[in-house]
């Protein structure tokens, strides 16, 4: 067995990785301060920014949620890999030879994550060879009809899995993958005769993540004898599930975030027919329901955070067919409607017809107009809710009434909802008062869900003195370079009236060698108690509230105003000593006099060297 990865090669690959590349496949980073910048967490479900980045020592943490780590950990939590599965993926993409203990490479002894996605990586590049094939003109023809050529095919990566038991399951094994690597991946089935190909005879779409790695494939029925359903996906596995990824959102991510606009279709090739049409914002769930795991994929990407501002709201459109299937989907997914800061819109395609349909009937800018002028979602629901009474009597009037309060009483914005029951009592053709009390009863108080999560270690109070304390240690912490020495070191000793942060003081006095040094932080970590670490990452990255030019300023001022408050605590204990000594013992009182004399002569020249 391979021996451990070298500590200094992890080092050293640690430092060339841009944990801001890393991140922004996930989370759209802003600039949050000085060298820091900030997103909505991937790790927990929030609408207002707490997740921050902090480039120059490669580290991220929540301030919502408390997940910490360097850029290691992050891809850890987000591609459910190993350590030493990251560090190698990490090493191949950066063509950084690592070394092992015992100088050997390391030995594939079981399948993991990193052989899953190389198998359906291959699967994937076989099936688009085989769609070249003679054997696969029924799939040429039913991309043809419905409007893609072959260069739209390669584009989205559309392939072919011939009609045979084992052409995959063959092909893939003279590669060197394994059978039980093969079936992991979902790529084959197990019969009663062994393993055999799972897609046959069928149209593929490879199913990729927001990184663009190949997890799954859907695939078309295209042969009448096929008994299968119409679309066959990959079953869940170690890399691919179903709730959690969206078709094409490898290909639409960069427009999705710079737009703020999303689009969600009904299938694999509405998808294309969008992009092919103009709007590339377009993606599909993968044979389930848009849900809660739907929501926080799409709202990373979005940047999605609340904001009193509508305009700068971003807006996500759901197309619906028109049958029962696309009402409940409708419903489905306007039970996820609150969980986005979003607007949310419904298109409904005109006659019935789908993207991909409404692409050959009338042309890419008759979906270019479906998307542009949707309806609001809850305008969708309320008069699909509606539509379900006669309004023509006082029952169904009543009826309608109640089913449609519960909507009402969701819409956050009370101005909207305001809005909404005035036009759903003219609809209804009652009294808006008689709505308004029915809002009210269903009204549920949405406060305390909104609420962000507490870092588990945050006591610190938000006295004047503590944040004093505490931004005084955030600019060691952070920026010790800026800090002069003698400063410091008569910072680490100031009094602290905070407990925590008094401990963390002390970790900083015991290393304060290492001031200047990158890996401060993780050393002052190292030298608390294992309960405080969670909090020197929080002070660490903090963003620090000032621009590159004054950061020297704000660095040495922070750091002086508690060195001054120090003097200026310990200048009024000598004074008061020194009055209550007068009248025992007049030396002493005069020792006293210089040495508060002295630490008032120390004060001002620390205000005049440090500015």
């Amino acid at each position: 067995m391979a021996g451990r990865i070298r500590r200094e090669d992890i080092d050293e690959l640690r430092s060339r990785v841009n944990i801001v590349d890393v991140v922004s496949q996930y989370v759209t980073l802003k600039r949050a301060g000085v060298g820091s910048m900030k997103g909505l967490c991937p790790f927990h479900d929030e609408r207002t920014p707490s997740f921050h980045v902090r480039p120059a020592v490669g580290r991220y943490h929540c301030f919502g949620c408390g997940e910490d780590g360097d850029v290691f950990g992050f891809a850890m939590a987000m591609d459910h890999t190993t350590f030493v599965e990251t560090v190698e993926r990490f090493a191949a993409q950066a063509n950084f030879t690592l070394r092992y203990e015992d100088g050997e490479a390391p030995k594939d002894d079981g399948i993991n994550r990193s052989r899953l996605l190389e198998a359906n990586a291959a699967a994937a590049e076989y099936f688009q060879e085989q769609l070249l094939t003679n054997q696969a003109l029924p799939g040429q023809q039913f991309l043809g009809e419905r409007g893609f050529d072959l260069q739209a095919a390669q584009h989205f990566g559309v392939g072919f899995a011939p009609n045979s038991f084992d052409s995959l399951r063959s092909h893939l094994r003279r590669r060197g993958f394994s059978e039980l690597e093969l079936v992991t991946a979902g790529l084959l089935s197990e019969g009663q005769r062994g393993p055999y190909d799972r897609f046959r005879g069928r149209l593929t779409w490879p199913i990729r993540d927001v990184t663009g790695a190949t997890v799954g494939f859907g695939a078309r029925k295209l042969l009448d004898d096929d008994k299968g359903p119409k679309y066959l996906n990959t079953p869940e596995t170690p890399v691919f599930h179903k709730s959690r990824v969206l078709y094409g959102l490898d290909l639409a991510k960069r427009t999705i975030s710079r737009s703020r606009e999303a689009v969600i279709v009904e299938g694999y090739t509405d998808v294309m027919a969008c992009h092919l049409a103009g709007v590339t914002t377009a993606v599909a769930t993968c044979g389930t329901a848009f849900g809660a795991d739907h929501v926080k994929l799409l709202r990373r990407v979005l940047g999605d955070v609340s904001t009193p501002d509508t305009r700068s709201l971003g807006r996500v459109v759901f197309t619906f067919d028109p049958d029962e299937a696309g009402q409940k989907a409708a419903s489905r997914a306007f039970a996820e409607e609150q969980r986005f800061a979003a607007q949310t819109f419904v298109a409904t395609p005109p006659e019935g017809l789908d993207p991909c349909d409404l692409r050959i009937q009338r042309g890419d800018q008759a979906v270019q107009r479906l998307v542009q002028n949707p309806r609001p979602m809850f305008e969708f629901m309320l008069q699909r809710v509606i539509a379900e009474f006669d309004l023509e009597t006082v029952e169904g009037r009543v009826q309608a009434t109640r089913a449609a309060a519960p909507i009402l009483a969701g819409i956050r914005d009370r101005a909207l909802a305001d809005g909404y029951v005035r036009t759903v009592a003219g609809w209804l053709g009652v009294d808006p008062i008689e709505v308004t009390r029915q809002v009210r009863a269903n009204r549920r108080d949405a406060r305390a869900e909104s609420e962000p999560l507490q870092h588990p270690q945050a006591t610190l109070g938000n006295d004047p003195a503590t944040r004093l304390e505490r931004e005084a240690l955030v600019a060691m912490l952070q920026q010790g370079g800026l800090v002069p020495r003698d400063l410091a070191e008569r910072a680490v000793i100031a009094y602290v009236a905070d407990p925590s942060l008094e401990i963390v003081r002390d970790a900083m006095l015991v290393n304060i060698s290492e001031l200047a040094n990158a890996g401060f932080a993780d050393l002052v970590s190292q030298a608390v108690p294992e309960s405080m670490v969670p909090l020197v990452r929080e002070l660490s990255m903090s963003p620090i509230q000032t621009n590159e030019k004054g950061l020297d300023r704000y660095v040495r001022g922070s750091v002086k105003a508690l060195v001054q408050r120090d003097m200026l605590r310990e200048k009024a204990q000598l004074q008061g000593q020194a009055m209550r000594m007068r009248a025992k013992d007049a030396d002493a009182a005069r020792e006293l006099d210089l040495q508060v004399a002295a630490l008032e002569t120390e004060r001002r020249k620390l205000i005049d060297e440090h500015g």
